[in-house]
């Protein structure tokens, strides 16, 4: 079978992205979807997300979305971005969408070349001694400290995501240093890639309300620099949690192409 495919990255987080409309590719088949992401013996990507048609009448599509290892995963902020993206490039959509993911509805808008993606609201955020974690669509610990740019990501990102504290499940992990009272340096080490990314939209997400949370920022609107780009975070705290959350950046095509499956 020959298979066409695209190209995207949001801030260096790439994904290989399928119509899938006509359900031409079987979410079961996680080692073709693990070969299409590798980068030795593949097309490569950190991860593989099918348009398809949503059982939801409202909606313009639905996401489903895969780990660079062929499985299914949680939400994925960027991979989000950059479907909506693709739908606009496929005249599904204009300059807004509505569409289901793994958790949940999400509303889109695109202006000028920044994708922003409404996320799901988060109700809790666990403060500990030496990180905080929480849930944004995908789990994250996070931790602030001073010369993230000398650590092992991979090294010390993978002793955390298979530590004890997580089990089986696992959490992605990120570093975080402050460079201004509203913006943050991110790096982080995303299960499933097992490895460091050069962006994370769930894991700026986490990162910004961390550092609300925790009183390193007074803004409901932070900016992320990570090794990939530049994302920003906004939000409004409410007494139920964090609500209003959109995470924007930009979302691009690279390529596109046709592979033998």
């Amino acid at each position: 079978m020959k298979l066409t495919f695209y190209k995207y990255q949001g801030t260096g987080n790439d994904f290989v992205m399928i119509d899938n409309r006509h359900l031409k590719i079987s979410k079961n088949d996680t080692k073709l979807i693990g070969r299409l992401c590798d980068r030795k013996f593949g097309i490569g990507a950190d991860g593989l997300i099918l348009l398809e048609n949503s059982e939801d009448s409202e909606d313009d599509f639905k996401m489903v979305y895969f780990n660079a290892d062929g499985n299914e995963s949680s939400m994925c902020g960027n991979g989000g971005r950059c479907l909506v993206a693709f739908a606009k490039f496929l005249n599904i959509i204009e300059d807004s969408a509505r569409f289901t993911a793994i958790d949940g509805i999400h509303e889109a808008v695109i202006k000028d070349s920044l994708v922003s993606l409404k996320m799901q609201k988060v109700a809790e955020v666990s403060s500990n001694e030496d990180f905080l974690f929480l849930d944004t669509g995908s789990p994250h610990h996070v931790a602030f400290s001073e010369n993230i740019g000398l650590k092992d990501i991979k090294k010390e990102g993978a002793a955390i995501r298979y530590s004890d504290r997580y089990g089986n499940a696992g959490t992605n992990v990120n570093f975080v240093e402050a460079i201004s009272a509203d913006s943050f340096s991110v790096r982080t080490y995303e299960r499933g890639v097992e490895d460091e990314t050069l962006s994370c939209g769930t894991g700026v997400t986490a990162v910004a309300i961390a550092a609300y949370e925790s009183g390193k920022t007074s803004s409901e609107k932070v900016k992320l620099i990570t090794p990939g780009g530049e994302l920003s975070v906004s939000f409004k705290k409410t007494e139920n949690g964090y609500e209003d959350i959109w995470l924007s950046g930009p979302a691009e095509q690279v390529f596109k192409g046709e592979i033998e499956c």
